[in-house]
C-alpha cells in the first residue's frame, strides 16, 4: 500500500493547480464506454465513486462489498457510515488509495482527469460506468454495476423493475400538451445566471418530467447574459437546494432578467435535493413524478 500512496503523491505534486476541474466542464464531457475488465476479480473492498453508483450497489443488495464512497453518495442513509474519499470531481489518488480498495467503480465524469489517470495506472482494477441522462442510460448503469460485482441476475431483476417504474412515470407526462419552459439555474455567483444546456442531467430530467429546457444551442453549463435569460422566457426556475451557498428566493427574483420572465413575474421556483433530482438512478421514476407534479399539478396524474 505504501508504494502506491508514494507514487500517487509524486504524480499529484507534478500536476499542481491543474488538479481542479469545474462541474460545468465535467458536465460537457461525452459519456465514454466502460474501460478495462468488466468484472472485479476481488469483490471484498470496492470503492464506489458517484451517488447513483453507490445507490445502485445498495439496491442490488451488494453493499457489503463497499469499503468507501465519495461525498456525493448520501443515499441511502446507511452509505454515510462508509469512509468518504472526497468529491467525485475533485478526487485525490491518495484519498482513494488510502482505503486500500480491491477495485474502484466510478461514474463517468469522476475527476480530475489527471487523478483518474493515476488511479488507472495502479494495479487496482478501475471500472468506469457510462453516464447517459435518459431512461436507457439508467438501465445500462444498473447492468454494468451488476456485472462488475458478479451480480448479473440481481441486476437484470432490478433493471426490469426500474424499467417498469420509469415507463409508468413517463406515461403520466406523455399527454401533456402545454409544456412548461424550465430554466435550471446551477448558481448565481455575482448575480450571473449559470444555466444548464443540453447533454446534462438537468436537461434530461426536465424532458423526462414533461418540461422543455428553456435554453438551447449549447451543451453543458453556461453563464447567460441578461438578454439570453429574458429571451429564454422560462415559466419555471429549477434549482438544487443543497448546492453550496444557494441564492435565496428573494435574491433570485430580485434579478432584473429573471424578474422580466414569466417565471419571475409569477415567482415560480422549484427546489429539489440535487442528488435526488440529478442522480439518474433507482429513484428517478419518483423524481419524474415529483417534478411533474410541481410543474403541472393534477395534469400529470394518471
Amino acid at each position: 500500500m505504501a508504494p502506491l500512496l508514494k507514487r500517487a503523491r509524486v504524480f499529484r505534486m507534478a500536476l499542481g493547480p491543474a488538479i481542479g476541474l469545474s462541474l460545468a466542464f465535467a458536465a460537457m464531457l461525452p459519456a465514454r464506454a466502460t474501460e478495462g475488465t468488466q468484472v472485479f476479480a476481488d469483490l471484498s473492498k470496492i470503492a464506489a465513486i458517484g451517488g447513483s453508483i453507490t445507490e445502485i450497489v445498495f439496491a442490488l443488495g451488494e453493499q457489503d462489498r463497499l469499503v468507501a464512497r465519495d461525498s456525493t453518495s448520501r443515499y441511502p442513509e446507511a452509505a454515510l457510515k462508509l469512509p468518504d474519499v472526497g468529491y467525485m470531481r475533485q478526487l485525490s489518488p491518495e484519498g482513494v488509495l488510502s482505503v486500500n480498495p480491491s477495485g474502484i467503480l466510478a461514474l463517468h465524469g469522476s475527476g480530475p482527469k489527471q487523478a483518474v489517470d493515476v488511479l488507472k495506472k495502479t494495479s487496482i482494477p478501475f471500472i468506469e460506468v457510462p453516464e447517459r441522462y435518459d431512461h436507457e442510460g439508467i438501465l445500462e448503469k444498473i447492468r454494468i454495476v451488476g456485472k462488475a460485482l458478479g451480480a448479473d441476475a440481481k441486476a437484470d431483476a432490478l433493471a426490469a423493475e426500474i424499467d417498469a417504474k420509469l415507463k409508468a412515470a413517463e406515461k403520466q407526462t406523455a399527454s401533456i400538451k402545454d409544456r412548461k419552459r424550465v430554466l435550471f439555474v446551477l448558481s448565481m455567483q455575482g448575480g450571473k445566471i449559470l444555466a444548464s444546456g443540453s447533454d446534462t442531467a438537468a436537461d434530461g430530467i426536465i424532458k423526462l418530467s414533461g418540461g422543455v429546457n428553456a435554453v438551447d444551442g449549447f451543451s453543458g453549463y453556461k453563464q447567460l447574459s441578461d438578454e439570453a435569460v429574458i429571451t429564454a422566457r422560462p415559466d419555471v426556475i429549477l434549482m438544487m437546494n443543497n448546492a453550496g451557498p444557494a441564492a435565496s428566493d428573494d435574491e433570485l427574483f430580485a434579478n432584473p432578467a429573471i424578474l422580466s420572465t414569466p417565471a419571475g413575474a409569477a415567482r415560480k421556483l422549484v427546489r429539489m435535493d440535487g442528488g435526488y433530482l440529478l442522480g439518474f438512478g433507482p429513484r428517478t421514476a419518483d423524481v419524474i413524478r415529483d417534478l411533474a407534479a410541481s410543474l403541472y399539478g393534477g395534469q400529470a396524474a394518471d
